[in-house]
């Protein structure tokens, strides 16, 4: 893992000090650096790699809110301080809904663990700081540029999530803070918009409050305490109000059922759909994980039916190893 120190956020972009009413330097000190190692026959490493690095927050003693890509099916994972040190930590539970991972250290800490605030009072143009593992010179001053609905190719939907620029360049896991130096989202995509003839990057941050309601659930299970969404293991995105497949999860239950780059999902259990959200939306409704989940499908001017039997995900996935 490349040491903290090798790379810095241009200075025109970092916060400073003196434009926050509470203490900066502080507050950046709960955001520590996270380093994982999973197996290389993990049901994961072929999309996310066996080596994956970002950020995490301290919320609680010793516990770190993170975002679950960097920690799913992980074997070891080190958490990196602002002192120099680096503790051993222990997954403790991912959430396929929200996107939230979480870590418990399996060390002495000794860092103030970060209050949560409300993502929802959070407002458009709000000044933030997206908090990276290293202090100011490694974090963002920004701003948030929208609160919106967010569908991501892997079957996963947030209504409203919050979108900053400009944005982190190493985003996953970074802290968003409000005036109050609270956490209110949780970094997770860097994305490309246009504005004004041209391309900028802005972060997709997930919002703080999605994880209040399960934050007991994940420290005590692993994952929420309900039953889990069925899941297809399909990759798809819209073009011009169609829902294209651009590639399936191997050993999926969609590429077992033969679906195939550049299908056409037409409908799910004969109701038209035109939108991701509106796919999955209609998928999540047919029922729990393992339901059968019909879909009219066109492909190179066939169109036909398939059911797909749909499963958890969390089958497929390494379960954490016990300290």
């Amino acid at each position: 893992m490349p040491a903290l120190t090798e790379w810095r956020v241009p200075p025109a972009n970092q916060p400073h000090a003196s434009d926050y009413d509470f203490d900066l330097d502080r507050v950046l000190a709960s955001v520590v650096g996270l380093h994982a190692i999973i197996p290389s026959d993990a049901f994961t490493a072929e999309t996310l790699g066996t080596e994956r690095a970002g950020n995490g927050v301290v919320i609680d003693d010793g516990l770190v809110l993170t975002i679950g890509y960097l920690i799913t099916e992980a074997e070891s994972v080190w958490l990196h301080l602002g002192d120099g040190r680096v503790v051993a930590g222990h997954v403790l539970g991912f959430d396929g809904v929200t996107g939230f991972g979480l870590v418990q250290a399996l060390g002495q800490l000794e860092i103030e663990p970060l209050p949560l605030g409300s993502s929802a009072e959070t407002r458009l143009g709000d000044s933030v700081v997206v908090g990276g593992a290293g202090g100011r010179t490694r974090s963002v001053a920004s701003q948030v540029v929208a609160k919106q609905e967010f569908a991501g190719y892997w079957e996963y939907l947030l209504d409203e999530a919050l979108f900053t620029y400009p944005a982190h360049p190493n985003w996953g896991g970074t802290a968003l803070l409000n005036d109050r130096g609270e956490l209110i989202g949780i970094g997770s995509l860097q994305l490309e918009r246009e504005r004004d003839g041209r391309a900028e990057h802005v972060n997709m941050i997930v919002p703080i409050d999605l994880l209040k309601p399960i934050l007991d659930d994940l420290r005590k299970f692993g994952r929420v305490n309900k039953p889990a969404r069925p899941w297809l293991g399909l990759y798809s995105t819209e073009i011009d109000n169609r829902v294209v497949v651009i590639g399936t999860s191997a050993n999926g239950p969609a590429a077992r059922a033969e679906l195939k780059t550049d299908d056409i999902i037409l409908a799910v259990d004969g109701d038209k759909v035109t939108s991701q959200t509106a796919f999955y939306k209609k998928l999540w409704a047919l029922g729990t994980a393992g339901v059968d989940v019909p879909l009219t499908v066109h492909h190179e001017g066939v169109t036909f039916d398939v059911t797909v039997t749909s499963t958890d995900r969390f089958k497929l996935l390494k379960a954490p190893k016990l300290h």
